[in-house]
């Protein structure tokens, strides 16, 4: 079986014991060779400051590439394309590129007045810069504000089309969620790259909360399977091997990119990452 390249998703920290537990992830998964990771960017800009720290601290300290998330939410062009700058200063040239979600306690998302409409504007935008290379999101099964999986196949095509190089799907729970939707996007005429994301289930019922938020299916057999498990406390050993099946069976169906979705929780991560084959390097921290 082929050696997938990987990257990871980290979230930017609130307090100081989010401070530590994610330069414990970065630590843990760094030696593990990602091709990138990304920062997320908290809804209505509430994380826009601490993104742009750990986005700057993990390029410096430890070298990776770094992917900033950056939304349209709650922010004019000019403030979002400044944003964009301070990154590019910075040494900074990947973004992943969202819509974002609704800020808290609204019910949808609404453009602010003079900010970007959507995800396509930001991209137009990013992309005529000349400094970034700019990836975007993807949905495998319908998102919530769309009408059906076509309508997100369009829409992708049209990011695509206004300059993003790659896109890194929602999460799903099988691999056919997947399959279906590329070879939609394949039908549609989009040939950029479009990787899968992926969540190693670190809690089972907060992988459904999840999944109802984003639109995601939750399996009857996967359901049934982490009650049993829950019973017997055998949950880490199925979310083990639930995911490891997941993105075998992805690869063999000719995947060669996986993106995982790290909730800041390094362990399974990195026990389905070595058991693809992936085999730790030694990574020292720099000193700033």
């Amino acid at each position: 079986m082929p050696t997938p390249r990987i990257s990871f998703e980290f979230f930017p920290p609130q307090s100081l014991d989010a401070a530590f537990r994610l330069w414990e992830t970065v630590q843990a998964l760094a030696p593990m060779q990602p091709a990138f990771v990304s920062v997320t960017y908290g809804a209505g800009g509430t994380t826009r400051t601490l993104t742009h720290e750990a986005v700057t601290t993990i390029r410096r300290n430890y070298g990776l590439k770094v992917a900033a998330h950056l939304t349209c939410v709650d922010a004019t062009q000019t403030e979002t394309l400044a944003i964009a700058e301070a990154y590019a200063a910075a040494g900074v040239t990947e973004i992943v590129a969202l819509r974002g979600d609704a800020p808290k306690g609204a019910q949808r998302f609404v453009p602010h007045p003079l900010g970007f409409a959507n995800s396509v504007e930001l991209v137009e935008n990013l992309a005529r810069t000349g400094k970034f290379n700019i990836r975007v999101g993807a949905y495998p099964e319908p998102h919530p504000d769309a009408a059906d999986s076509a309508a997100d196949v369009t829409w992708l095509k049209r990011k695509i089309d206004a300059g993003a190089s790659s896109a890194i799907t929602q999460f799903f729970f099988e691999a056919d969620t997947f399959f279906r939707f590329r070879d939609a996007c394949v039908k549609a005429g989009i040939t950029a790259p479009i990787i899968p994301g992926i969540l190693p289930i670190t809690s089972w019922e907060g992988a459904k909360k999840f999944a109802r938020r984003c639109g995601a299916s939750v399996p009857r057999r996967l359901d049934e399977a982490f009650a049993t498990a829950a019973r017997d406390g055998r949950e880490e050993l199925l979310a083990l091997t639930q995911c490891t099946q997941l993105c075998d069976r992805l690869i063999r169906g000719g995947v060669e990119d996986l993106h995982f979705y790290t909730l800041n929780r390094p362990h399974l991560t990195r026990e389905v990452v070595r058991a693809l084959g992936i085999k730790p390097e030694v990574v020292l921290e720099k000193v700033a």
